[in-house]
């Protein structure tokens, strides 16, 4: 599964248009490089998003099989290894 595609289907992100331009812009990184959007996921990949409020790295632990994945079942799919609140400068 493509990244932009994951961080839409597992809700990390709203629009696959807007992952799609973060990967772009070298928001979200692939086992620890700059990702691009048609990069391919696979069980055990380290997935990071950094944006301007917030920091979440996560262990892709599944790909799922449908178009959408609802809240409760995010994760069956990834474990959160860390997560950072970004404080208001």
């Amino acid at each position: 599964m493509r990244v932009d595609k994951f961080l839409k289907v597992m809700m990390l992100i709203k629009r696959r248009s807007v992952a799609n331009e973060m990967a772009d812009e070298g928001f979200v990184k692939l086992n620890g490089r700059i990702a691009k959007p048609s990069a391919q996921l696979k069980t055990g990949d380290i997935l990071e998003i950094d944006t301007w409020n917030m920091y979440k790295k996560l262990e892709i632990t599944a790909l799922p099989d449908k178009g959408s994945v609802p809240k409760q079942d995010v994760d069956k799919y990834v474990q959160v290894i860390e997560y950072k609140a970004k404080e208001d400068i």
